[in-house]
């Protein structure tokens, strides 16, 4: 098998070096994670990877069966679903075809036939391509990969463009997985996967012979498949290759940012140091001052001397500070941190007693089964359930911007109310920030600052700066909202949220499209005790293994059939524990 090679590519994008002198070897067996802030180009190291784009400089060695879960689904939206396994199947079934056509011919062949060994090293190599590929096991193993990723329901005669687009992803990584190519890129490859698809797709990527290539934020997937980490954010020597999975790049990434800030401080000093002694230094150790007596007849043999002395270490100084300047190292970035004010602003302790909301047995038909819940002023809850259950309808109600058994009209969406919809019951004059999964900003065009500061006003603005969030860096402050990437989106509508505290903030999916390490910083702060009730729906694996607040388990579809547990298995009533 060939390794996936590249050797200090560079890609310019937008004026802007997207890539600056990237090497990276990716030999058979090795399963590599790129990690590192949004923009710092994952996705587009992966396409210079897979010949999707060409790099402004630099060299890319690639074997010829590589796969990109990008370029899996090359058909219109009218193409069905059994075209796109037919298509997955096609390189395995030729290689079948093939074989038996050459053994039918080697088979008819005399002994002395001159051709037979040109023959038998082709079927040797054809043999050779099947075997890797898992040729005779193709048919099976498609079915396996269709129900482990959750597609076994689909109608194979459905038509692409009637797919979601979770579908639509998973049908790719199943055509890729069939084929079992020699080097596999995959790009955010667990987006829309529940824990059983996840866990099935983890186990396969770990079988695989070739080499795996992967830019994700699922914490739990680059801990589970990962042999090394590529950190691509900014570094001393450009990207760092970490060995093992996240936890140990975690330890190794803090280890090395504190050398890279000691470096840099130490260098700082010694900078100071030379340019006093260049600048300064000479102008107090230089003779200054008048012959006495005694000195007259040696002052100026000795005068000449010290000049000399001093006129030296001014020169190694200047020298050594010249040296220095050129080759400094780079100030460490100021690392995103999520820093919030607290999350609820002036919770008052003679507030009305009682829980800020109350669900009693509330639903939205075909979107929602009844669940009843009671939130308190310092909760902290988790709403997980499989995909279909309504854990974003769920937040919705509890925003008021779904009516508790909508379409109905019996259900009551303020105070207290009876019927088929159930009951809400909210605290007077109730404040609710809802972070939804779609992020949309009315003026595209206008700067994030703008934005930011026309929403929570110009006071709270300069009060609380969009900078001192740590959600959003520097150099993207005064770039339109349209040109942000759906990261940087969530996090903006992220500040407008903690920059005005609401008394009950609900976040959808809140881990989506944030780098890892800011994922850790956002976990710490919501997972804090503290006034102000936070709930958070959530499939992140990483993030519901570590949560240590209430959960809700979401596990009976509105249909009243049981929807799909984290875990995979049948779900069951919704749990509150």
């Amino acid at each position: 098998m060939t390794a996936l090679l590249a050797h200090e590519v560079v890609r310019v994008l937008g004026g802007r070096r997207v890539l600056d002198g990237v090497s990276l070897t990716a030999a058979p067996g090795r399963r590599i994670g790129l990690i590192g802030e949004n923009g710092c180009g994952k996705s587009t190291l992966l396409r210079v990877l897979a010949g999707v784009d060409e790099p402004d400089a630099g060299s890319v060695v690639r074997p010829t069966d590589l796969g990109f879960l990008h370029q899996e689904l090359p058909f219109d939206a009218g193409a069905t679903v059994s075209a796109v396994l037919a298509g997955a199947l096609r390189e395995a079934r030729s290689d079948l075809a093939e074989l038996e056509r050459l053994g039918a011919e080697l088979a008819a062949l005399p002994d002395q036939e001159p051709s037979l060994p040109g023959l038998l090293a082709e079927y040797g190599q054809r043999l050779e391509q099947a075997e890797a590929r898992g040729s005779w096991d193709a048919d099976r193993r498609a079915a396996l990969v269709v129900d482990g990723l959750g597609l076994s329901g689909v109608d194979p005669e459905r038509a692409l463009g009637s797919l979601s687009g979770g579908q639509r992803g998973r049908l790719a990584l199943v055509a890729l997985l069939v084929r079992r190519p020699s080097a596999v890129l995959l790009d955010e490859p667990t987006n829309h996967l529940d824990d059983a698809a996840a866990a099935f797709l983890e186990a396969q990527l770990l079988a695989l012979p070739g080499s795996v290539v992967v830019a994700s934020h699922d914490r739990a997937f680059l801990e589970a498949v990962c042999t090394d980490l590529v950190d691509l954010d900014p570094a001393v020597g450009g990207p760092v290759r970490f060995g093992g999975g996240y936890l140990s790049y975690l330890s190794a990434k803090r280890a090395a940012r504190a050398r890279w800030e000691r470096q840099h401080a130490e260098e700082q000093q010694e900078l100071e140091r030379l340019r006093h002694s260049a600048g300064v230094t000479a102008h107090r150790v230089a003779p200054d001052r008048g012959r006495t007596d005694n000195e007259k007849m040696g002052y100026g043999h000795r005068a000449g001397r010290v000049q000399q002395q001093v006129s030296r270490r001014v020169r190694d100084a200047s020298r050594r500070l010249a040296e220095l300047e050129r080759e400094q190292v780079a100030e460490p970035p100021v690392p995103l941190r999520f820093a919030p004010p607290a999350l609820v602003a002036g919770a008052r302790a003679e507030e009305a007693s009682g829980p800020l909301i109350a669900l009693r047995g509330v639903g939205v038909p075909g979107r929602l089964a009844p669940v009843s819940l009671e939130l308190a002023s310092d909760d902290r809850l988790l709403v997980t359930g499989g995909n279909g259950t309504g854990k974003s309808t769920l937040l919705a109600v509890l925003a008021g911007r779904l009516t508790a058994g909508a379409g109905t009209g019996t259900g009551t969406e303020t105070g207290a109310g009876t019927g088929a919809g159930g009951a809400v019951h909210r605290r007077p004059g109730l404040t609710v920030g809802l972070l939804a999964q779609d992020t949309v900003f009315a003026r595209p065009d206008r700067t994030a600052s703008a934005t930011y500061a026309r929403a929570v006003g110009p006071e709270r603005a300069e009060r609380v700066p969009l900078s001192a969030l740590g959600l959003l860096a520097a150099a993207d402050l005064d770039r339109p909202v349209g040109a942000l990437s759906v990261g940087q989106r969530r996090r903006l509508a992220l500040a407008l949220l903690v920059a005005r505290p609401p008394q009950l903030l609900l976040l959808d999916e809140p881990t989506n499209h944030l780098s890892p390490l800011l994922c850790d910083e956002l976990e710490e702060a919501i997972g804090a005790g503290g006034p102000g009730a936070v709930v958070v729906a959530g499939h992140d694996r990483w993030l519901r293994r570590r949560w240590r607040g209430r959960e809700l388990e979401l596990g009976t579809r509105p249909d009243g059939r049981p929807g799909t547990r984290p875990d995979g298995r049948p779900g069951s009533p919704p749990d509150l524990r």
